[in-house]
């Protein structure tokens, strides 16, 4: 198999051919077809997660299609199209496990971070955490929706019943979201960087209600925000952008320091909120619920050897929507 390895943080990743992986007990291999490139990918390479495993082979925007079971994998079978993403497997005993909140496990392994992920022409999974993709929609199309899309759906559900809602950093995530919002009637609202005014009108291409830079405040106090930027001081800024009894939701697994803020923006009953990785159950809702909205994950696709030149790329703005390493 080839893949693209990192070594050392902030270093780029290396170009390699490595021994074919075997599936162990409960696990499966995948051919990579397509692996989407996360804000998350480069946390990882910037060594901001804790806790890291090096070498590692990044990638957890996963869509391969099986091609070997290991032992004792049931309801999955050779040549299937799978998903596989950022939550690789959690150890189903501990008390977060027990109480259906799998994605906060204490003892969880993440796609490429902790276990190899899918800069790779072959990747190997847990099969339960697999999700069945079926054969409508393209490789590409689809890989963003497992994590950008399922993060994002996750966000949503944090902000609960809110009717309008604020988007802060409209990349991947939040362009999917969109859809979301679009198709659910609620009107939402885009923060993109101070003076890009190139994301904001694929925003207002998407249906937003208004997009501006995130120093600005909207036309109207919103119901909720949610910040997928890794920018701490976007927080005391959404806070003055939603109303009384309004939440902020942190979507980001890494967030820069939150800089002090007067208490009169977070009083009135104002709440922050963070999310923390997925569900299995998130991921079949959502991954179900996508072709009935009709998602369609603007992308920018790149050759696996290109990974390096594609998380630059990201890390700089110079593409709307997500980048995907095709093999």
């Amino acid at each position: 198999m080839f893949a693209m390895r990192l070594h050392a943080h902030h270093t780029p990743l290396q170009w390699e051919e490595l021994p074919d992986p075997i599936p162990g007990a409960g696990e499966i291999r995948v051919k990579v077809l397509a692996c989407g490139v996360c804000r998350t990918d480069l946390h990882v390479v910037d060594g901001e997660l804790p806790h890291p495993t090096l070498p590692i082979i990044p990638g957890h925007e996963i869509v391969g299609r099986i091609d070997q079971l290991g032992p004792g994998v049931e309801g999955l079978s050779i040549g299937q199209r799978v998903g596989i993403p950022w939550l690789g497997h959690t150890c189903g005993h501990c008390p977060y496990c027990a109480s259906h909140h799998e994605n906060l496990c204490d003892a969880p392994e993440f796609t490429g971070f902790t276990r190899n992920g899918g800069y790779a022409t072959l990747a190997i999974a847990d099969a339960r955490f697999a999700f069945p993709l079926g054969d409508s929609g393209s490789d590409v199309e689809l890989a963003p929706l497992l994590c950008a899309g399922l993060i994002g759906w996750r966000a949503l559900g944090k902000a609960g019943d809110a009717k309008t809602i604020g988007l802060y950093g409209f990349g991947a995530a939040a362009h999917i979201l969109a859809q979301v919002l679009t198709w659910q009637k609620r009107p939402f609202y885009a923060f993109t960087r101070p003076g890009d005014t190139k994301t904001q009108d694929f925003a207002r291409s998407l249906g937003a209600q208004w997009a501006g830079g995130s120093d600005e405040l909207p036309p109207t106090p919103l119901d909720a925000t949610i910040i997928f930027a890794p920018d701490g001081g976007l927080v005391p800024a959404a806070l003055k952008a939603v109303r009384k009894g309004g939440r902020v939701v942190c979507a980001g697994i890494h967030m820069s320091t939150i800089p002090a803020f007067s208490y009169d923006i977070l009083w009135e009953e104002r709440e922050i909120v963070s999310v923390a990785n997925l569900t299995r159950e998130d991921g079949l809702e959502f991954l179900s619920l996508a072709p009935r909205i009709g998602i369609r994950a603007t992308t920018t696709p790149y050759a696996l050897k290109d990974a390096n030149t594609a998380l630059d790329d990201l890390r700089h703005g110079r593409f709307d929507g997500a980048a995907v390493l095709v093999p």
